[in-house]
């Protein structure tokens, strides 16, 4: 026994080496400075196949990021290439480049650079920069085939999907995957609302580097705000007001956050940022990638997918939305969670092999058969299968119009008569967003996507809305309206929505998940928060009218999702959501970023019962 262990052992070990060195073994590495056209260097490692020739070409698959292009040298190799393993082992010519004003590159960092005018061969934005790095590869990496694509998740898709502007003829294929399309709706806010859940990675993104840096130069800022206990809310419950979170970590430092505190409202700043009205005449293939449980960039790859349907009508335009977090489908799970909920097995795998390496391949290797991927491939978050539809939403969804009834009831069946439902609310006390409290500790929140929100049901706090027990199954399919009748005591409020799936109370539980209790389960499928403060104008604020009946309409981001028979659907309203969101003090301030605790006040929010959640069943 020990013998045949000490040999598992030795090709455990042999295996894993060779795993380790197959990029070395396998590639070349250069390391060069590609200058753009105002002049500025930009840091690009290259890893070329060994076995290249004049008779063996490859195409190009670039990620252009922000997050360092480590490991640097050119005797130093990453351990992988490429979005996935199966594109590795085709042997594509991978690039990797530092944007500007990042580790090794030079220039000045902006978040999302805006786009420009390019009035002079001298105007920059992200999109020429991927036009002057694409230009040269082209150019100087001998035996290319011609061919370029570029990806990247997260930030770099937000790189990527600028970059789809850049308009290289070598250019064939663009994946933008879980990217940000307008920081006012993703990301650091939604809706304007601020996510609180951010505040601790601004080191990253707001402290200049002055030289080359090939490792992180802004972790001492991060260090000040380490948490000392696995409860990652006591931070955020120590940390008093926003403002005075601002003042105690930050200060004037942090440009970004300064940037934020600056710009309360959708003004110019913001919507210079705002990628989606530059998304045009796009004339190759691109596949942008979400996951519908991404806490973080849920509403980018939706948007930009849309946009680019409609503007860009030679583009060869797909979108792929699995039940993945942000970027869950680089990496493989085997049985396939998220949170507490499974899905299924080797999705990830699945996506990787069956869509990701079908669609590079086909658009930058010259093949010349029809490749064979849908314009939509969406996955199913209630039925737990991949689904494929010519267009997205389907054209079969009917709209359909739910109510928030009296008596908790949510049906389709029209009020007869005007009523509410009433709710407190305590700024001084907020909902928590979570039960989770380990979540609050990591770069962002993840896991209250699909979180159990049984917790929340019956406090005073909430409003919960539910259906009778369903009778057949019902499929959501496209984007959700919440067209809410309210009226409060305070000046300002903000409503976060939540609309879930009620398992059966019979419901079974699952040998992976010990302890979990799924019978009565409430599965967070869509939430969003919106402050009543926009509710007619992000660009200019409104005060509310104490008492009064008014309307706050927005959108809950779509879904695809099947509420089977023997399930419930429940809405549920609250006015907090800690510390996922910033508190809003329930009073009327001109920038909310500067509220004082005083300002906090109590308030009751009436939800009318001719409030409508407008969804699109697919029959």
């Amino acid at each position: 026994m020990k013998k045949m262990l000490t040999l598992f052992a030795f090709f455990c070990i042999f295996y894993l080496s060779a795993q380790d060195n197959f990029v070395k073994d396998n590639f070349t590495k250069k390391e060069v400075y590609i200058t753009m056209r105002d002049g500025v260097k930009l840091f690009t490692s290259i890893y070329i196949p060994k076995d290249i020739s004049a008779k063996n070409k490859y195409p190009i698959l670039m990620q252009r990021t922000c997050y360092s292009v480590a490991p640097y040298g050119e005797d130093q190799f990453k351990k992988s290439l490429g979005p996935n393993k199966f594109l590795q082992n085709e042997k594509y010519i991978f690039v990797y480049q530092d944007v500007r004003g990042r580790y090794m590159s030079e220039g000045t960092f902006t978040n999302m650079t805006p786009q420009v005018n390019h009035k002079t061969k001298k105007d920059i934005d992200e999109s020429t920069d991927t036009y002057d790095t694409i230009d040269w590869l082209v150019k100087n990496v001998q035996n290319n085939n011609g061919n370029v694509g570029q990806y990247g998740t997260s930030y770099p898709g937000f790189y990527a999907a600028v970059g789809t502007l850049a308009d290289h003829p070598a250019l064939k294929a663009s994946s933008p995957q879980a990217p940000i399309s307008d920081v006012w709706y993703d990301d650091f806010h939604h809706n304007g609302a601020f996510m609180m859940g951010y505040f601790r990675t601004f080191p990253v993104f707001g402290v200049q580097k002055n030289k080359a840096e090939n490792a992180a130069w802004y972790i001492p800022a991060m260090k000040k705000l380490a948490s000392t206990s696995e409860d990652g809310s006591l931070f955020y419950n120590e940390m008093g007001t926003l403002k005075e979170g601002i003042e105690k970590y930050y200060g004037r430092e942090n440009f970004f956050i300064n940037e934020i505190v600056d710009h309360p409202n959708y003004d110019d700043f913001w919507k210079k940022r705002d990628l989606l009205p530059h998304l045009k005449n796009i004339k190759h293939a691109v596949m942008t990638v979400g996951g519908w449980f991404d806490a973080e960039d849920l509403r980018g790859p939706l948007h930009i997918y849309k946009t680019i349907e409609k503007t860009s009508p030679k583009a060869k335009n797909t979108i792929v939305m699995g039940p993945f977090s942000h970027g869950g489908w680089s990496h493989e799970m085997g049985k396939h969670f998220h949170n507490e909920v499974y899905f299924g097995d080797s999705i990830a795998t699945f996506y990787q092999k069956n869509i990701e390496t079908t669609f590079f391949n086909h658009y930058l290797k010259n093949e010349k058969s029809a490749i064979n991927l849908p314009e939509a491939y969406m996955f199913d978050t209630g039925k737990k299968e991949w689904k494929q539809f010519a267009e997205w939403p389907p054209k079969a969804a009917q709209k359909t119009q739910f109510y928030l009834r009296e008596n908790g009831k949510f049906t389709t069946e029209t009020p007869s008569s005007a009523s509410f439902t009433e709710y407190f609310s305590d700024p001084n006390k907020p909902v928590p967003s979570s039960t989770n409290l380990k979540d609050f500790n990591g770069f962002t929140p993840r896991n209250y996507m699909s979180e159990d929100q049984r917790f929340s049901e019956n406090r005073p706090d909430v409003a919960s809305f539910t259906t009778e027990i369903l009778t057949d199954d019902i499929t959501l399919a496209g984007e959700i309206k919440v067209k809410l009748k309210i009226a409060s005591t305070g000046s300002d409020a903000d409503f976060f929505v939540k609309l879930i799936d009620i398992y059966p109370a019979d419901e079974k539980g699952i040998k992976e998940k010990p302890g979990v209790i799924y019978g009565n389960y409430h599965q967070m499928v869509r939430s969003e928060i919106m402050p009543a403060r926009f509710r007619n104008s992000f660009e200019k604020p409104e005060t509310l009218v104490p008492n009064q009946e008014t309307e706050v309409v927005f959108n809950l981001q779509d879904v695809l999702h099947t509420f089977k028979k023997g399930h419930k659907i429940q809405i549920q309203v609250q006015s907090t959501a800690y510390p996922l969101f910033a508190v809003n003090p329930q009073k009327f301030v001109e920038n909310p970023y500067k509220t004082e605790k005083s300002d906090y006040t109590k308030a009751f929010q009436k939800i009318f019962n001719n409030s409508v959640i407008e969804v699109e069943v697919l029959k």
